[in-house]
């Protein structure tokens, strides 16, 4: 079992690293912003200390048939995954997943549209935006 410090510090240098970041308290927990829009989440869901990140529809989809992860309550019918933080084994998987979550966040405004300069498909909806390479 790991302590939630120890994972809430891993976590926070993981978020903070990661361009025009900041934590902020939200619902009584500590979330992590870009801009104004959360993209990861720290807290309890049942007594369970949580990791909550948004991911690809099918990621998300096929993710939560590890027993660690479970669609978030409320959003997670949009993408959004909840992890057991005590059974994290690999970081970089972690990192990898806060590092998605963030990129799908901070490449929409408000109204869904990509940001100026994102690198997305012009004219794609979203559904159907994709990193280009």
């Amino acid at each position: 079992m790991k302590s939630s410090d120890a994972v809430l510090s891993r976590l926070r240098k993981i978020c903070l690293a990661l361009p025009d970041t900041k934590e902020t308290l939200t619902w009584g927990e500590p979330h992590f912003r870009v801009g104004e829009k959360i993209f990861c989440g720290y807290g309890k869901e049942k007594g369970i200390t949580t990791i909550g990140f948004k991911l690809e529809r099918d990621h998300a989809e096929m993710i939560v048939t590890d027993e660690r992860f479970r669609p978030a309550p409320y959003v997670g019918r949009h993408g959004w995954v909840s992890m057991d933080a005590s059974r994290i084994d690999d970081w970089k998987r972690v990192r990898g997943l806060v590092h998605e979550s963030y990129g799908l966040i901070a490449r929409c405004r408000p109204d869904g549209r990509p940001r100026a300069g994102s690198k997305t498909r012009p004219g794609a909806r979203p559904a159907e935006r994709r990193k280009v390479r």
